[in-house]
């Protein structure tokens, strides 16, 4: 989002604030898994579909998020769609995870439901190319280092 983590997802991840869209809940899960915090990733999660455990021993490293496209998810909806793409790297191996979320909003709060992802390996860039995480600088600059 641009916005300095203590300003924009410290509050969501410490429970003092509820996301008011459904961006808003992508951006913090998103930096839920980053920083392994499962109890918020489990609290954020629709009881419908949440699982009873949530092991992240084994994650990737997360580069980059970026957020496609929304379909309602506003403050006053009670659905919502985020698609998006957050890229990350397994040893030398940088790869997307490419998901349509839905989410859903019940008593004042947004709650992840479910998505359809799929998981793809990008081919590694040249030095010089421009970065596919979309940072616009070139790839030996960014994810390349």
């Amino acid at each position: 989002s641009e916005h300095p983590y203590r300003l924009c997802c410290a509050p969501l991840l410490a429970g003092e604030l509820a996301a008011a869209t459904a961006e808003i809940l992508m951006r913090s899960r998103y930096t839920a898994f980053v920083r392994g915090d499962v109890p918020y990733l489990l609290r954020t999660w629709h009881d419908r579909t949440r699982p009873a455990a949530l092991d992240l021993t084994d994650q990737p490293v997360w580069e980059r998020l970026v957020i496609v496209r929304t379909e309602a998810g506003a403050a006053d909806d009670r659905e919502g769609l985020v698609e998006f793409k957050a890229y990350f790297r397994t040893g030398d191996q940088l790869a997307c995870l490419h998901e349509a979320s839905r989410f859903l909003r019940e008593q004042e709060q947004w709650f992840y439901l479910d998505g359809q992802h799929r998981t793809h390996t990008e081919p590694t860039p040249g030095r010089n190319a421009p970065c596919p995480c979309g940072s616009g600088r070139k790839f030996k600059r960014c994810c390349g280092r």
